[in-house]
């Protein structure tokens, strides 16, 4: 085989990075969740629209995030859950207070007594 690369691996590559793959697919299941939750959200009458809720079973946000959701929904040590629908958008946000929360109680778990 000569130093030139094949066509189909050189049409795979632009600029040192791949097209497509992992990250194409996601943006493309995003992207059709956001549209999926806006025509749900479009269908309903006008007094009925909450702008929040579910597609299937991923949740979907559209209204303007406050402080109180925030809080919530990404800094909640007493949470029982370590994921939650995100602030804004469409799926999931990590609940970082309580990852903090459990971190912290491993470790005062493995602390040796000092006496």
């Amino acid at each position: 085989m000569s130093g030139k690369q094949g066509g189909r691996e050189h049409a795979a590559h632009k600029g040192g990075k791949r097209k497509g793959g992992l990250g194409a697919l996601i943006r493309l299941v995003t992207i059709g969740l956001v549209i999926a939750a806006v025509t749900k959200e479009l269908q309903k009458d006008p007094d009925e629209r909450t702008w929040h809720g579910t597609v299937g079973f991923v949740p979907y946000e559209f209204r303007v995030p406050t402080v109180e959701r925030f809080k919530e929904r990404v800094w909640d040590p007493e949470g029982e859950h370590l994921v939650s629908p995100h602030v804004f958008g469409v799926g999931w946000t990590l609940n970082l207070g309580r990852v903090v929360a459990l971190v912290r109680e491993r470790f005062a778990d493995e602390e040796p007594d000092v006496a």
